[in-house]
């Protein structure tokens, strides 16, 4: 008679990767701030386009707040106090928050 050996049905876990929190970057409208430097610091700090530099702006201008992007936890923090770092050295009032997704 032949050994005959039976092997185990092997059990695959599936890791369910938890993704970070996402928050949205807003910017808020404000009275005093030129649109020229909203523009500017939504370009070099938020990688935005001109156009779309614009129209965030534009957004904020007319409804009082507008959504810049959304990013970790990590990442929004750094870039709202970056910019608000930059509005501090120019004298403006630049506001921007964040929301929890």
């Amino acid at each position: 008679m032949a050994d005959q050996t039976t092997a185990k049905p092997k059990t695959q876990t599936k890791t369910q990767l938890k993704h970070p929190k996402q928050y949205q970057v807003l910017l808020h409208n404000d009275d005093f701030t030129p649109r020229e430097f909203v523009v500017h610091v939504l370009e070099v700090v938020f990688h935005k386009g001109q156009e779309m530099a614009v129209q965030i702006m534009w957004q904020a201008h007319q409804h009082g707040v507008a959504v810049v992007g959304s990013y970790s936890l990590q990442e929004a923090e750094t870039k709202v106090d970056k910019v608000h770092e930059m509005a501090q050295q120019e004298g403006y009032p630049l506001m921007f928050s964040l929301r929890e997704l």
